[in-house]
């Protein structure tokens, strides 16, 4: 399955941990601003940190990672992410981080349609579903 969007990251000093190598934690961090930077490219216009006019957002409600590999200082990480799986209010998006061809980590994220206004779950507009199902 391909992989229409890769966000790279640089093994920073900082996110070491004692073993000196890419702290679990921040693997998270990394899937983070490559899934909003890829929902901004897949919807233009997504601001995670404000909700659209009626309160729907979404929610980042589970993540699954498996670490397949330790990553270093300074090597340039390359998170590739892609949605799958719609359904009524949520969607996956999956993500696959390498050093150059060393897969270091795999897993998904589920993100839930939120209506923050009502405090509750609420179905995927028609424009994300699209989108997300392209």
């Amino acid at each position: 399955m391909e992989w229409p969007f890769v966000h790279f990251e640089r093994v920073r000093f900082g996110d070491l941990d004692a073993m000196r190598h890419l702290n679990n934690v921040v693997f998270l961090r990394y899937f983070e601003t490559a899934r909003i930077a890829y929902l901004r490219e897949l919807v233009p216009g997504h601001d995670p940190a404000h909700p659209e006019a009626g309160g729907f957002g979404l929610i980042f409600a589970a993540c699954e990672i498996a670490y397949r590999s330790p990553a270093t200082f300074d090597e340039e990480v390359a998170v590739r992410c892609r949605a799958e799986s719609p359904g009524k209010s949520s969607f996956r998006v999956a993500f696959q981080m390498t050093v150059e061809e060393r897969l270091i980590a795999e897993g998904h994220g589920v993100l839930v349609g939120y209506d923050y206004d009502q405090r509750r779950s609420r179905p995927l507009p028609d424009a994300l579903r699209a989108a997300v199902e392209s």
